[in-house]
């Protein structure tokens, strides 16, 4: 082992390591740790790396389905079988501190970083999607912010070649200094020829393939598990830097490395760089590996060992070969010009062992450094929120109704969160490859066709935070609900899900009962809709340290989920397709304002109780739903949520330039009516001659309706009263988040 100054307990903890946690890495060695070591057990025992706050309850999420293949955690991402002898592979992931500190960076190898989760396991990434929150609009910041991430995002994918084909973007002052940047990948791979993030057979030898590895991301990991402040711009090195047409070659030859069978196993570089690469597939493989960072291709002179293993450089894998099959790797990867180095080889001890000019510089146990090993566990203590007293002084009655409902629509229309986000995904590439079916018709959730099939996938990213803040259980339903209602929307049937459950400081007890509970509620919704989790990601600290305190984000659990359509000539569309048509509104109307934006709009300081839900109304809602669109019986379908359902009715109307006529229901609040957000609830369209046949249907399934009217030519009457014409409000919704960006 090569001499060095051992450090102590000091520099433990301005690595993240906690007193106790540096005990428990003496008792594995058997010794105290040098500074490399250290490092490693810093960014591996990170809560970025390790889930060493959240694991119990992440196990506590539902994980076994008909359709999966390999359970959460198992590997890179989920993956579930689709038929006709096709996987397809999807997770979703965080990238939120880096996005917040350099935004276009951040926020393109986050995009770069998710998809080499999905090639690595020998998918090809055909679609993506990501949820996006920021501050206030209106402010500098979160305009630069804005920029970068959405540029970040588009060159990043537009480049490789992958679409963005949906997502989400929310708007609230909690996330004014710590956005929110969550990708989501989806891919798609025969069964049986996926590959694993293993490290089998000793003597077999491993490889770095890709780019040079820098000073970049370095304690990326750790950097990812502390609070954002107001200095966190200084911690810039550890942003990094990507480059997506290294990742277009990376891609193609990786997955042409794969089909000559010289590969063993496979693993992206992500956080924590080579160390967490080789733990994680020695520890999985119960093996050792002997690596030399020496050999290690560098862009840049003089770095130190804990540099060249806690890099996070993106646009690199780490490769275990079948010894004797090494020329086979060689050729294809020098054919795409990329670095493939043997760097070390695997061993039968279950150490890794790390060398630097013929030293020793490194050595500890593969298993001690991985979750469900070594790495720590802990069990917060959680406790309910303060601010749930406020909540329950909320008195619906002590709210006016406003004088003038037609301008608060438009007000409502022109709110962040509700309105068109045409300025964001106009950047995208939504047709590259030429599978988005939903690229010219607009539907609840974006549609992508698997070639060589009759199939298509349906996907979709969905969370209201602000019901998770006012009912963390109830809001942790709802976000599984409305992925699974925009699926449905669609014509799909929900399969499975990912998630980015986004938090702030999981040592803040009202923190945790946030997450303890969202997780309990999402549980609940999966169990109903028979959709299991097959991976995420937890990203803690998403807080705000203030010169006055310290502020955490809206609990954000993000829900990722795909579906499945057997026939694509049955995709659901949202738009009103003809005047006279007869609009539905399928599920019931309630007296409820709460956590609506409507409510933020007139009033942003009251507290209020989140939307109820009962998760049997919303199965029948969806199975009912199905049903009618399986049969043809509807014109479209657009589930009510933000803005409630005149927003909804707007939208649909929008795409034609129709209009409606619809009735009040006298029995609550015209604003409830109107703006209200109470749940389980869809507006579909249906040719009057088709319409006793779709109401005997939704009679034979007991599920609540309301026949509201007809779409019209262009004008908007409700309850009689006249709004005006829908190119009004279509400007007016089009427009407000091109008109504030370009002020």
């Amino acid at each position: 082992m090569a001499q060095e100054t051992i450090p102590g307990i000091e520099t433990a903890e301005k690595l993240g390591l906690l007193k106790e946690e540096y005990e428990k890495i003496t008792e594995y060695l058997g010794r105290k740790p040098n500074f490399t070591e250290l490092s490693i057990y810093s960014v591996m025992w990170s809560e970025h790396c390790s889930y060493k706050n959240s694991i119990k309850w992440i196990k506590t999420l539902p994980r076994k389905g008909e359709n999966l293949l390999v359970e959460a955690g198992e590997e890179n991402a989920g993956l579930v079988d689709i038929g006709d002898g096709l996987a397809c592979a999807f997770k979703m992931e965080s990238h939120n501190h880096p996005s917040a500190i350099e935004p276009y960076q951040g926020a393109a190898t986050g995009v770069g970083g998710i998809h080499r989760d999905i090639f690595t396991m020998g998918a090809r990434p055909i679609a993506a999607l990501n949820s996006l929150r920021f501050g206030k609009l209106e402010t500098e910041r979160t305009k630069h912010l804005m920029r970068g991430v959405v540029r970040g995002i588009g060159d990043y994918g537009n480049c490789l070649g992958v679409p963005t084909i949906g997502g989400e973007v929310y708007f609230h002052e909690s996330y004014q200094q710590n956005i929110l940047v969550n990708a989501m990948s989806i891919g798609i791979v025969k069964v049986g020829e996926t590959a694993s993030a293993i490290a089998p057979g000793p003597g077999n030898p491993v490889f770095i393939v890709g780019s040079a590895t820098g000073k970049d991301g370095i304690h990326g990991a750790t950097f990812a598990s502390a609070d954002l402040t107001e200095d966190s711009a200084e911690d810039l090195p550890s942003v990094q830097v990507g480059d997506p047409f290294q990742e277009k070659l990376l891609l193609e030859a990786s997955l042409e490395a794969l089909k000559t069978g010289a590969i063993a196993g496979m693993q992206d570089m992500g956080a924590a760089g080579i160390t967490c690469s080789t733990s994680e597939m020695a520890a999985k493989s119960q093996t050792g590996m002997k690596i030399y960072l020496d050999k290690v291709p560098l862009r840049q002179s003089n770095m130190q060992p804990f540099e060249i293993l806690l890099s996070e450089s993106q646009e690199r894998m780490l490769v275990i070969a079948y010894k004797g099959q090494e020329e086979k790797l060689l050729e294809v990867y020098k054919k795409w010009d990329l670095e493939c180095v043997q760097i070390g080889e695997v061993t039968d001890t279950g150490i890794l062992e790390y060398y630097m000019g013929g030293e020793k510089v490194a050595e500890v146990p593969a298993d001690s450094l991985v979750l469900g090993g070594g790495a720590p566990v802990y069990d917060r203590d959680y406790r309910t929120p303060t601010y749930f007293k406020e909540i329950e002084k909320f008195d619906l009655d002590q709210i006016p109704i406003p004088a003038d409902l037609v301008e608060t629509a438009k007000k409502l229309v022109a709110r962040p969160t509700i309105a068109s986000k045409a300025w964001i995904f106009e950047q995208y590439d939504s047709t590259v490859r030429t599978n988005t079916l939903t690229t010219n018709r607009q539907s609840d959730a974006a549609v992508i066709r698997i070639k060589g099939t009759d199939r298509a996938i349906a996907a979709t990213a969905d969370c209201n935070s602000s019901y998770v803040y006012s009912d963390p259980f109830k809001g942790g339903m709802i976000a599984v609900s409305e992925a699974a209602r925009n699926l449905v929307c669609t014509g799909a049937k929900p399969l499975a899900i990912t998630n980015c459950l986004n938090f702030g400081n999981p040592y803040n007890p009202e923190v945790y009962y946030q997450f303890v509970y969202a997780i309990k509620g999402m549980s609940a919704a999966c169990e109903k809709f028979n959709t299991p989790v097959t991976g995420g990601n937890v990203s803690f600290y998403n807080q705000s340290v203030l010169k006055d305190g310290t502020e955490p984000v809206q609990p954000t659990p993000t829900i990722g989920m795909i579906g499945m359509i057997e026939d694509p000539d049955k995709i659901m569309t949202m738009d009103f397709k003809s005047s006279g048509d007869t609009i539905i509104m399928l599920g019931d109307h309630k007296n409820d304002i709460g956590s609506s934006e409507y409510l933020k709009m007139i009033d942003s300081a009251i507290y209020s109780p989140a939307p109820d839900i009962d998760l049997d109304t919303e199965k029948k809602l969806h199975d009912t739903l199905l049903e009618l669109i399986d049969k043809r019986f509807l014109k479209s379908a657009h589930d009510v949520s933000e803005g409630g359902l005149f927003t909804c009715l707007a939208e649909s109307a929008m795409v034609r330039d129709l209009g409606f006529k619809i009735n009040m229901d006298s029995l609550v609040r015209e604003d409830a009516f109107l703006f209200g957000e109470s749940q389980s609830r869809v507006v579909v369209s249906v040719d009057p001659d088709l319409q006793s046949l779709v109401l005997d249907i939704l009679d034979r399934k007991n599920l609540k309706y309301h026949v509201l009217g007809s779409v019209s030519k262009g004008d908007l009457t409700i309850g009689g009263k006249d709004f005006g014409h829908i190119g009004d409000f279509k400007s007016i919704y089009r427009s407000a988040i091109q008109n504030e960006m370009n002020r």
